[in-house]
């Protein structure tokens, strides 16, 4: 078993990207069923799959593909793709998205409810816009907010919540405002600083 495995739920990913390692395999999840293809067509979820290997780089990445030509899925989806990472033994699930919709409470409520009783840490959006988020709102979720003033390798853990920055792995030559950034890249900088937290107490428990 290896120290940390995370599932990114997002718009899969492209394993050959040189930001990206250790991807242990993954699955796309649509309306009408479950494939093995999860390449990312976006390049939002191997952003996010960068950002934590960046932070992680010994932990195993299983690509969970909900997004396909657009950064939207049904609440039907999230769920099938929550339940797929804990059959498939996720330490961390990384959820860089969010709904503000209340009818969906309701239907996340037992989905993260068997993830907190497996011990597996669900990361999310705390809030859009002031807005709460679900499943980021919900008890046993680490709700994440994103302040730019925050450096890239510092999260600030505070009742329940974490801030973190928003801007992904930097590029060379490119100035970080010109970059990519966001609510989906603070919430992937928490799931890598959480993976690297349960990797380095892994192995000093070896």
């Amino acid at each position: 078993m290896p120290v940390c495995r995370i599932a990114i739920l997002d718009s899969g990913i492209n394993p050959n990207h040189p930001h990206v390692g250790n991807v242990a395999g993954g699955v796309e999840i649509t309306a009408s069923g479950q494939s093995d293809n999860f390449l990312d067509w976006l390049g939002h979820g191997t952003c996010v799959a960068g950002v934590v290997h960046e932070k992680a780089p010994e932990a195993h990445i299983l690509a969970v593909k909900i997004f396909q030509r657009t950064l939207t899925a049904s609440v039907d989806q999230l769920i099938a793709g929550i339940e797929w990472a804990l059959l498939n033994e996720a330490h961390v699930i990384n959820l860089s998205l969010g709904t503000s919709n209340p009818r969906h409470r309701a239907k996340l409520e037992p989905a993260i409810e068997k993830a907190t009783r497996a011990g597996v840490q669900v990361v999310s959006a705390l809030h859009l816009d002031g807005v709460p988020c679900f499943p980021g709102s919900l008890p046993g979720v680490v709700g994440v907010e994103a302040d730019a003033s925050v450096p890239r390798d510092e999260v600030r853990f505070m009742a329940h919540r974490a801030i973190a920055s928003p801007f992904p792995r930097s590029i060379p030559g490119v100035p970080p405002e010109r970059n990519l950034s966001g609510i989906s890249f603070a919430v992937a900088n928490v799931s890598g600083y959480l993976c690297a937290q349960i990797t380095a107490r892994t192995l000093a428990e070896a």
